[in-house]
């Protein structure tokens, strides 16, 4: 059992050491299906801390972690955890700042329809769906790329629905100072679809509105409307 159990260390080490000599010296890792941006000095150790991790609770489920189509399981999912919690790693409102441009334009932006994948920070199981973002500019317009990108940067956490609604429309308020911000989320939880009270068709609906989107029915009324109509 000793030399097993050093045969699944030494596979994880060497692994690891691989890693940290190409991979890692880069902006990106990628084995598999697992990619990570943005790697950090001490993404290793993080890595070996998370898989130390995993084989613990592979054991504490009536696992052999040493079995081979699990050995670097542990490896894998520290891997995959590290990409879809990497909104840790980003600042969402630097991100804004670098795509803001004057503009006289006083209209409603919409984006709607983006695609959003997190997790429940209760059971760390996906939640995932579309989220629907607008505002009104007053001076001043941003990249509409970045939108999407700060929904992704804060969905990319342990989260609650509700406080990744919230969290989206401060950044940009914060940012933009707009007349107004609208964020509307739709996400079906698997927390609810695969264990608890297991309802397989129910989808969560979350908002979060500032300025103009409370303060006039007629606007709050053509940002919903927008979000709704598929012609």
């Amino acid at each position: 059992m000793k030399s097993k159990s050093m045969k699944h260390e030494k596979t994880l080490s060497d692994t690891l050491a691989n890693n940290s000599r190409s991979s890692y010296s880069g902006v990106s890792m990628c084995e598999d299906d697992d990619c990570l941006d943005a790697m950090t000095d001490n993404e290793p150790q993080i890595i070996e801390t998370l898989s130390s991790a995993v084989t613990t609770i592979l054991g504490g489920l009536g696992e052999n972690p040493e079995r081979e189509g699990l050995l670097k399981t542990p490896e894998r999912v520290a891997k995959s955890l590290r990409f879809l919690t990497k909104g840790y790693r980003e600042n969402p409102e630097e991100l804004l700042k670098k795509a803001v441009f004057k503009e006289s334009y006083d209209e409603m932006v919409l984006v709607k329809d983006i695609e959003l994948f997190s997790m429940c920070e209760h059971h760390m199981l996906p939640f995932f769906g579309k989220a629907h973002v607008a505002y009104i500019p007053d001076g001043k317009i941003v990249g509409l790329s970045k939108i999407a990108r700060v929904v992704e940067v804060f969905a990319r956490r342990l989260q609650v629905q509700e406080r990744l609604t919230q969290q989206i429309r401060d950044a940009i308020q914060d940012v933009l100072n707009p007349k107004g911000v609208g964020v509307v989320i739709e996400a079906k939880h698997m927390c609810m679809v695969m264990r608890g009270v297991e309802k397989q068709n129910s989808v969560t609906t979350t908002s979060a509105m500032s300025g103009e989107f409370i303060s006039s029915p007629s606007t709050r009324s053509e940002f919903l409307r927008l979000i709704h109509n598929r012609s």
